[in-house]
């Protein structure tokens, strides 16, 4: 069996299980079939319940234990490549687009946060993508003008006004261009919302079997029971083998450590969201008690294997970036360790939509570093779509675009 995630992920530690999920004990009908809940599944199920549209989460395990546990919610309207670097796979349009979406999926965080209250520690962020490598000055450089010109708030920043504690050669400063969250408490609020209208959710559910008829879909469970439903859809992360034998991204093994509290953050401007230009690269945020999160070195991804000598290694050396880029803070120390699966594709953009072959299985597959924006994107297309709604948009996400 793969195992997505070891350690001991900070999320799963700061946060009490606010309540026990029932598993699935009879047959039901409903209008849409969600499997998988984690932060994808509880977005969907939030967006089909505001348009009023009956839905059902099964989960094989507890809700948000899986890869939700381990995302930083360290969130950017970029992707994983710069917009340069993205076109050599598809259009300078294209590019633009996917980021101005990610700005469109942060307004509705946002959005979503003003009607419901802040129960999830969110806060809107400035990001920063840097180099320390004199080498790829131009290319920062090119990155800035690029961004500008295309309508980004953003500011160039090299060595003769730098304003943080390590060597940065050239980056790309941006002005609310992101924000960050407890992903836990996140997926756990979506999905209160969604029980109070006509969302419905079952944990320790697995679905096991899909079977598709002329007029309605129906999935079978680990015990048994069915659920009847119009449409399926799948948000299970990288775990799709029982829809399709296809290979939809290339899997790593990403790392991560958090902190202790730590008492201030000198050369650290305005706490901005961090990521450094390396292949693979390193990403930083802080938390609401003053913890620091450094992630990245990733590895490939090898299916029920775990090396934890190497775990241990990537831990050290995400330890000694941290105090190197940050000597004025001298009390870091490191308090969790964890690790897991991230899926990157061609283009850094997940799936979303109908299976060209199937029109009652759909996808929201939130693959690469925005995987919470593009499920925000999905949840939003997807209801839509239900509908009869169609959005021109879904196009950058097609299931078969590759």
């Amino acid at each position: 069996m793969e195992q997505y995630v070891q350690g001991e992920p900070i999320f799963l530690k700061l946060n009490s299980i606010p309540k026990q999920y029932p598993y699935l004990t009879e047959d039901i009908s409903t209008d849409v079939i969600i499997v998988g809940g984690g932060v994808t599944g509880a977005i969907l199920s939030y967006y089909f319940s505001e348009n009023n549209i009956q839905n059902v989460i099964l989960e094989k395990n507890r809700i948000a234990h899986e890869s939700t546990s381990i995302t930083t919610s360290l969130l950017q309207y970029e992707l994983d490549e710069n917009l340069k670097a993205l076109t050599s796979v598809t259009s300078l349009e294209n590019g633009v687009l996917a980021y101005k979406l990610g700005v469109k999926a942060l307004k509705e965080i946002e959005k979503f946060i003003n009607k419901y209250g802040n129960n999830c520690e969110y806060s809107l962020k400035d990001t920063l993508l840097y180099t320390s490598n004199k080498i790829e000055i131009k290319e920062m450089k090119q990155e800035y003008e690029l961004r500008l010109k295309n309508g980004f708030d953003v500011e160039y920043i090299d060595e003769s006004n730098n304003p943080f504690s390590f060597d940065l050669k050239a980056g790309v400063y941006g002005k609310n261009g992101g924000s960050q969250l407890d992903p836990f408490k996140y997926t756990h609020e979506l999905i209160e919302i969604s029980q109070s209208k006509c969302g419905k959710v079952f944990e320790n559910s697995e679905v096991t079997k899909v079977n598709y008829f002329e007029e309605y879909v129906e999935v079978e469970t680990c015990y048994g029971h069915k659920v009847k439903g119009n449409i399926v859809i799948v948000a299970t992360g990288y775990n799709t083998k029982v829809f399709t034998d296809r290979n939809f991204g290339t899997k790593t093994t990403t790392f991560n450590i958090a902190t202790k509290p730590v008492s201030e953050f000198n050369g650290w401007k305005n706490r901005v969201l961090i990521r450094d230009n390396n292949d693979p690269y390193n990403y930083l945020r802080t938390t609401d008690d003053n913890r620091i999160i450094i992630g990245g070195e990733d590895i490939s991804f090898i299916p029920g294997i775990f090396n934890e000598k190497k775990a241990e290694e990537k831990y050290s050396i995400l330890e000694n970036k941290l105090k190197n880029m940050f000597p004025n803070i001298k009390d870091i120390e490191v308090q969790y360790k964890y690790c897991g699966a991230f899926a990157s594709t061609k283009d850094n953009m997940g799936f979303l939509g109908k299976d060209p072959n199937n029109e009652k299985l759909w996808y929201c597959l939130g693959y690469g570093a925005n995987g919470i924006l593009f499920s925000i994107l999905g949840g939003g297309m997807l209801s839509k779509l239900y509908l009869g709604e169609e959005d021109k948009n879904l196009n950058l996400f097609k299931v078969d675009r590759f």
